[in-house]
């Protein structure tokens, strides 16, 4: 059993109760809009991590990421990157392996917005968006998602509320 801390669009800051979140976690993914290499590097120093890049992150980060993440893991096909779309509107660049290669999980980031549907025309697959655990954007809440893979099995999904946008918890 892998025990997954799953977040996106930090774009520069990482709240600290991450950590104490994710403390139980065996892996962490970044779903892109980092923001800073300092981000990947405390995710590294903290856990193994899977990350991909967005569209507001210089070179520096892109070049320590990812702009798409093929992957298996206890049992699931996993595709992660950070412009996807969203059910059924997803992105036309992902549309062909999409529909070419369903993985079991696609994870994206990008709008802010948190969701988690299965997607009945490609293969019952399971869209992810953890929403964004960043202070910018519009987004009200700052969210996060913790879950389990274990042979095939996705359990104890959770959502986790860092706050609102632009407040600082202490």
């Amino acid at each position: 059993m892998k025990s997954i801390g799953l977040l996106s669009d930090t774009h520069g800051y990482l709240d600290p109760r991450i950590f104490e979140y994710f403390a139980n976690c065996d892996e962490v993914w970044h779903a892109g809009d980092i923001g800073s290499v300092a981000i990947i590097e405390q995710l590294e120093a903290f856990k193994p991590t899977r990350i991909v890049f967005g569209n507001i992150d210089d070179k520096a980060v892109q070049l320590r990421s990812h702009e798409n993440l093929f992957f298996e893991l206890e049992g699931f096909r996993v595709w992660m990157t950070h412009i996807g779309g969203a059910p059924p509107r997803y992105n036309p660049m992902v549309m062909p392996t999409l529909r070419e290669d369903t993985p079991d999980i696609f994870i994206c980031g990008h709008s802010h917005i948190l969701r988690v549907i299965r997607d009945k025309d490609l293969k019952n697959m399971l869209y992810i968006n953890p929403g964004a655990a960043g202070r910018e954007g519009f987004h009200k809440i700052r969210t996060l998602l913790r879950f389990n893979l274990h042979e095939g099995l996705i359990t104890q999904m959770e959502v986790i509320e860092l706050g609102k946008r632009g407040a600082i918890e202490v």
